[in-house]
């Protein structure tokens, strides 16, 4: 009987990050990841989406800066399907070396925004 394939280490540590957070659930859909809170969406990790070959993290930021990110660095930022037009940004996984950092500051910046107010707030106070 064979293995089942050990889980990509970024989603790992994707996983690592949001779960830090109040109240958040993770839902696997093959290679894909959404994480929650409540029932929320406040983060997709995409690995190949639609065929694109890319494996990223999703995020919402604050209005405009997702474009801004995108034209700043486009390297490493782009506008996900479905999302962007709501505020969202993708940070790329899958070129040069990961900044942890960045990435929890993503997620902590779309959970702060989607999360409900007294989460949203203890978390802000902790940070």
């Amino acid at each position: 009987m064979p293995k089942p394939s050990a889980e990509d280490p970024r989603l790992t540590r994707v996983t690592e990050i949001a779960l830090a957070l109040p109240d958040v659930t993770r839902q696997i859909y093959g290679s894909h990841a959404q994480f929650l809170v409540r029932k929320k969406t406040f983060s997709y990790f995409l690995d190949d989406h639609h065929g694109d070959g890319i494996v990223a993290v999703t995020g919402k930021v604050l209005p405009g800066d997702n474009k801004a990110l995108v034209e700043a660095q486009p390297d490493r930022f782009y506008l996900p399907a479905y999302v962007a037009s709501r505020g969202w940004v993708a940070l790329r996984l899958d070129v040069g070396k990961i900044d942890w950092d960045e990435v929890r500051e993503l997620l902590l910046g779309s959970y702060t925004l989607l999360a409900p107010k007294r989460l949203a707030d203890r978390v802000k106070a902790e940070a």
